[in-house]
């Protein structure tokens, strides 16, 4: 005899067949997810870690000649993240590069786009690297006379600084003329968080005081960079800045430190606080652009994009102060850090969003 069935049955079935819908679609999102399968790693974000990420590609696929070539983009640490949090599936990438933190804002906006768990891996170590071509005049600075050259508003007025000598009379009598990466790089972040913001404090009294009456106007003051041609955006290519300095040897260059090293024929690093800028001082800390480097992985992609885990692996055994990737201009971890790194890729561990700024 037929029986209705009951209410509380059917709100049962309905939340477990929700659950196991949900579930599969975790599972194939990056396999398919609505916007077709893929079977390569594709990683986006920064072109200081892009010449690391790109020498553990080329091993993953010496390694195994049938898995499909990773993709990887140099977009710049802040495009990437964005491109990396704005969703789950196969047409998002499933790593970015990194040359700093991830930070809470941007977390959230992984979370409100349900990526899911992220793992947070720190690579190694970089610099941020003022650098200068062989035969320009020699330069040696301190976060102060860099926060004088090229801030918009320092101490809270107009820069009208043109020449080095204007800042101090010690300095070359030689235009200010700054090559360095756009607002979307992790690079440029780090030199306003390393050098700039420093900068500010030792030049300007009242800047402790404004942050804490107005966070704002502190930011402004202490981090924006002039738009009147002193410091040129010059993209996402650091070797392009190389180039610019060779072609303009009174100008001077930020970028990460791997690339003053692989140019050393052409370029030289610019003291900072009477620091060179070498593997050494950025291991130890004492070269003030000291920086670590960072992947971000989504845990969900880990079981539908194949060899991701092998390719993280990989990374892990090629960081080492004998590995490849140092080789290449990486500088290692202190010992402890990479072995936490490395349990974090065995483990599997989400980033805690409570460490994040």
């Amino acid at each position: 005899m037929f029986r209705h069935p009951d209410p509380s049955d059917l709100r049962q079935a309905a939340a477990i067949f929700s659950a196991c819908l949900a579930l599969a679609a975790c599972h194939d999102q990056a396999r398919g997810g609505g916007a077709g399968a893929r079977d390569e790693i594709r990683v986006v974000g920064s072109s200081t870690v892009f010449p690391f990420t790109t020498l553990v590609a080329e091993q993953f696929v010496a390694g195994d000649p049938e898995a499909d070539a990773p993709v990887i983009e140099s977009t710049g640490t802040g495009a990437g993240i964005d491109q990396f949090c704005d969703g789950l599936g196969a047409s998002h990438p499933d790593i970015v590069n990194a040359s700093r933190r991830l930070t809470a804002a941007e977390y959230r906006a992984c979370r409100s786009n349900e990526v899911g768990p992220v793992i947070e891996v720190q690579v190694g170590i970089d610099g941020i690297a003022l650098a200068q071509a062989q035969g320009g005049p020699r330069f040696a600075l301190t976060p102060k006379q860099i926060y004088r050259a090229l801030a918009v508003t320092p101490g809270g007025r107009p820069n009208t600084a043109r020449r080095w000598s204007d800042i101090d009379p010690s300095l070359p009598a030689v235009p200010i003329s700054v090559y360095g990466p756009p607002t979307t790089s992790g690079t440029r972040d780090a030199f306003v968080e390393l050098i700039m913001l420093p900068g500010c404090a030792a030049a300007d009294s009242s800047a402790a005081a404004l942050e804490a009456r107005d966070p704002q106007a502190y930011r402004a003051r202490c981090s924006r960079v002039r738009e009147d041609g002193v410091y040129v955006d010059a993209g996402e290519n650091d070797n392009l800045i190389v180039q610019k300095l060779a072609a303009n040897p009174t100008s001077l260059g930020i970028f990460g430190y791997s690339y003053l090293e692989e140019n050393s024929g052409s370029v030289v690093g610019v003291p900072v606080n009477g620091v060179q800028p070498s593997d050494a001082t950025i291991a130890a800390g004492s070269y003030p652009g000291s920086r670590p480097l960072y992947l971000y992985v989504k845990k969900n992609h880990l079981e539908a994009v194949p060899g991701l885990r092998r390719f993280l692996q990989l990374y892990a055994a090629s960081w080492g102060p004998d590995g490849p990737l140092s080789r290449r201009g990486l500088i290692p971890s202190p010992a402890p850090l990479r072995a936490r790194a490395a349990e974090t890729i065995k483990a599997e561990r989400p980033l805690d969003p409570a460490e994040l700024a």
